[in-house]
Order: C-alpha cells, then sequence, then structure tokens
C-alpha cells in the first residue's frame, strides 16, 4: 500500500478484524468493488459507514429492489415535469433543454461527485442477472451514457465500491469474476461481546453474561426463519437496561424480557415463547 494511498483503519463503532481490514484495503488499491456476503446482522452495510467515516469520504447508498432497471441507479429523466412544464408554461426552466429534466441516480451522483466517495450497493442478490452484470459493466468502465442528450458521463473520481449480498440467490459468474470477494461470519461470543462494549462501554458484567449466553441459545431454536442478528441483541440489551424493574438475575433463571425486540415474526416468536415459557414476556 503506498504512502498516498487511503487506508481504512476501521471506525470508532465498528469492530473490525484483520483480514476484513486487509480486503477492503487491497479491493481500494486494485479499484476494484469488494462484495461482501453473509446473514444479516453481521455487518455488511455498517462496513460502508465505516470505511467513509474513517476515510471523511460521503457515502452514497443505492438499497437495490427486485424491480430496479439499471438505468434508474444511473439517471432518471423526468418526462412528467416536462410535460407539465411544457404545457402550463409557468417553470423557469427552458422545456428545450432536456439535459435540465435530466437527475442522477446513486450510481450517477458517485460518479459527478466532486469528491472522492464510497458507494455502496446494496443487496445485489435482489436484482436480476440483467441488472448485475449490465451495472458491473458500467463499474469496470467508469461511465454510462445519457441516451436523451446523447451525452457520455464519466467518474470525475473513482468511487470506493461495497457491494453487500445475503446470499438469497447465486450471484452470475461473470459478476463474481470482476469483484473481490469476502464473507462476513456471525460473530463468535468473544467478538459479540467486543461489539456490545462498543456500543455500551459501561454495561453491567451480569447483564453482558446473561444476554449474551440466552441470545446464542435463542439463535439454536429450531425452525426459525429469521434468526436474531447483531442489531435486535443491541436493541434488546438497550430495552433491558431501561427496565427500572429488570435484574439481569432474571435471565439466569431461564427469563427471557421483550422477545419481541429479538424475534419479528410471528411464528418465530410463537417457538421463542414455548421455548422460554410464559413468564419470560413482559
Amino acid at each position: 500500500m503506498t504512502a498516498d494511498r487511503p487506508k481504512f483503519s476501521g471506525a470508532s463503532r465498528y469492530v473490525l478484524d484483520d483480514e476484513l481490514a486487509s480486503i477492503v484495503n487491497i479491493s481500494m488499491a486494485l479499484e476494484m468493488p469488494l462484495l461482501l456476503k453473509g446473514e444479516p446482522g453481521t455487518g455488511k452495510t455498517m462496513l460502508a459507514h465505516a470505511i467513509a467515516e474513517n476515510l471523511g469520504m460521503p457515502l452514497i447508498v443505492l438499497n437495490v429492489k427486485s424491480s430496479m432497471k439499471l438505468v434508474e441507479a444511473l439517471y432518471q429523466y423526468d418526462t412528467l415535469t416536462r410535460l407539465n412544464d411544457s404545457r402550463f408554461g409557468d417553470s423557469r426552466r427552458d422545456v428545450s433543454d432536456i439535459a435540465a429534466y435530466i437527475k442522477m441516480g446513486k450510481i450517477g451522483q458517485a460518479f459527478t461527485a466532486a469528491e472522492r466517495t464510497v458507494l455502496l450497493i446494496d443487496e445485489i442478490d435482489k436484482a436480476d442477472t440483467d441488472f448485475q452484470d449490465d451495472m458491473l459493466d458500467v463499474l469496470d468502465q467508469m461511465e454510462f451514457d445519457i441516451i436523451e442528450i446523447d451525452k457520455t458521463v464519466k467518474t470525475r473520481h473513482r468511487p470506493v465500491i461495497i457491494i453487500t449480498s445475503n446470499a438469497k440467490k447465486d450471484l452470475s459468474d461473470p459478476f463474481l469474476g470482476r469483484c473481490n470477494f469476502h464473507h462476513i461470519a456471525f460473530p463468535e461470543p468473544k467478538v459479540m461481546r467486543q461489539i456490545i462494549r462498543v456500543h455500551f462501554p459501561d454495561i453491567d458484567g451480569d447483564l453482558m453474561t446473561g444476554a449474551v449466553t440466552a441470545f446464542y441459545k435463542l439463535r439454536e431454536l429450531d425452525s426459525v426463519e429469521k434468526k436474531p442478528a447483531t442489531r435486535e441483541l443491541l436493541n434488546w440489551i438497550r430495552a433491558l437496561k431501561a427496565d427500572p424493574d429488570f435484574h439481569p438475575r432474571e435471565i439466569e433463571k431461564g427469563a427471557v424480557p421483550y422477545l419481541g425486540v429479538l424475534f419479528k415474526k410471528s411464528q418465530d416468536f410463537a417457538r421463542a415463547v414455548a421455548a422460554t415459557g410464559r413468564r419470560s414476556l413482559r
């Protein structure tokens, strides 16, 4: 890593291991997108926020939808507003100037930004294969065409590109071949304790032990569709700390209050209730 290249070294609220730091930095050095896989709650999305914070770069987030077309991520041509302006004649814009009705999408914003940005393309596995492969072509070439005005938009500063996938469906081989890859495993209890201490530096030791032990037991319940993730654990600890009548010994005795903070689907909630007993509910 040369001295003039930015180097990611972690952020104030992100627990970073050496392997992940290395793949982030080599991806920036090679100017390649970094594809992150892992179950929800492993910190894939938060990594992009941490990189932006650590390197002092703006963060631009493209939340991929199943029905999204690539052109929406590049730019939008506001035909409706132009039509209304031409009909009613009360706009300050020249309706013959189509460029005035072009608005950049998230990728377009990253390409045209005045400074280097972090571009997060979140949940790419929601998109179809054509979207994925065409998007990688744009990111390889660092340019795209606006056909309505016959203009090529070229990037001013190549963004740091983070792409996340929840592995709900396979990505194409061409897509995988043009990215660096890292799988973020769900944190082990030791790492989870570090994460908790980042968010709750003064947490009671008994609460830490009881919450982490109960959390991992609940994740092992059979037939749970959506296992509680790190976000749910942190919110659960907030709920326990906010209850003046709660004492950590309740968890030691098998009670698990506020299950609705941990489980968000009815059938998962019901299984958790059955496993812990009705006395666990607040």
